[in-house]
């Protein structure tokens, strides 16, 4: 077979004899005719309209009839060019994992509709692959958030290069709760709402807690106001019933408060004594959180989520100090741990932690509303 001339287009009077090859019923020659008509392809930089529609008809029957491995060389051939054939590229999309990944991950030419179109159809290998190419749309990244699995949405997470709009962050959010898995990828996103952020401080392990505080540090004014009204917009509250002597604890607790005697000495007495709803209910208004969001942090033991409350709160560390020890009381190291909080106490400043409590805040206006 000869060779285009070096540095020019391969003769266009050739293109005719290999369509005519296509009615050839040897697979063999069937499969020699696709790798020629596809370097005949890439030989010349452009195509009329009439010899593209060939192209693309032609290349698209004849890949239709080959083994994987055929059609898998030939969707890597095409998986990066920009005037590749549009059904053909279509078809190797849709094609079984082994054919579709190398197109789905690169090519340029599948539209938003296409991509779309595949996440839904087909199974998880094809949307794992939408979720690695450089660029992923808002409206594809939503499809992959709502039909991938956990493999395919941590790395559309990790993904810099896909959007993810507000609706689709939320959804992932939500899912990535209740799965360790997907923890890191979520706390890292670049770029995720600081509201949605913060909604994962208490379900992720200390060190990415720690990673939540940093951001929150670093938070532009501007933008925490912006999250938190994004976040006001979404929130609902289903914590559950409050408990049974809460309304009882909270008349002694505004009576104390009205005599003046409501200091956080007081919240000391309260847990050493056993009035853990009292203790909730006065630590909820001193640092000025919903009733929930303090008794999930102490019926968990969140210590290290006290010590953001309590440092918003400014208080004192021997207080915060006394309070996880309180709390800790039962465990061989409990003196030991309740040190350790103290020096993160130390280490944490007032203003990340007062806008950590700020987006914890959001609770409680919902509950207002």
């Amino acid at each position: 077979m000869s060779k285009p001339p070096s540095g020019g287009a391969a003769p266009q009077s050739r293109l005719p004899d290999l369509i005519a090859l296509a009615h050839q019923t040897s697979s063999e020659k069937r499969r020699d005719l696709l790798r020629e008509l596809t370097d005949h392809f890439f030989g010349a930089p452009v195509h009329s309209p009439n010899e593209q529609q060939l192209f693309d008809a032609v290349l698209s029957d004849l890949a239709a009839e080959m083994e994987t491995a055929v059609r898998a060389e030939l969707a890597a051939r095409f998986a990066t060019s920009p005037n590749a054939p549009a059904a053909l590229v279509r078809g190797l999309a849709n094609d079984e994992a082994a054919v579709a990944e190398a197109i789905l991950r690169a090519s340029p030419v599948l539209t938003d509709a296409d991509l779309i179109s595949v996440v839904r159809d087909r199974g998880q290998a094809h949307i794992l692959a939408v979720s690695e190419r450089s660029t992923v749309s808002e409206a594809v990244s939503d499809a992959i958030v709502e039909r991938g699995d956990d493999d395919a949405l941590h790395s559309l997470l990790r993904n810099e290069g896909a959007r993810l709009s507000r609706a689709g962050a939320e959804a992932a959010v939500e899912r990535a709760k209740s799965n360790p898995a997907l923890h890191e990828a979520t706390v890292s996103r670049r770029g995720l709402a600081p509201d949605l952020l913060n909604e994962m401080y208490f379900v992720v392990e200390a060190r990415l807690r720690q990673q939540i505080l940093d951001q929150n540090a670093a938070l532009d004014p501007d933008l925490v106001e912006s999250a938190l009204a994004a976040g006001r917009a979404r929130v609902a509250v289903g914590d559950g019933a409050f408990p049974a002597d809460y309304a009882e604890s909270l008349a002694y607790v505004e009576e104390l408060k009205a005599a003046g005697q409501l200091s956080p000495q007081m919240l000391a007495r309260f847990l050493r004594s056993g009035g853990r709803t009292s203790f909730l209910i006065a630590l909820s208004q001193l640092a000025d959180v919903d009733f929930h969001t303090a008794r999930q942090i102490i019926e968990r033991r969140e210590i290290d989520a006290l010590a953001v409350i309590c440092k918003a709160a400014n208080l004192d560390r021997a207080l915060f100090l006394t309070y996880a020890v309180v709390l800790l009381n039962t465990e061989r190291d409990a003196m030991a741990r309740a040190h350790g909080y103290a020096r993160m106490y130390a280490e944490l400043t007032q203003e990340a932690a007062m806008r950590t409590v700020r987006f914890w805040r959001l609770r409680r206006g919902a509950q207002a509303a």
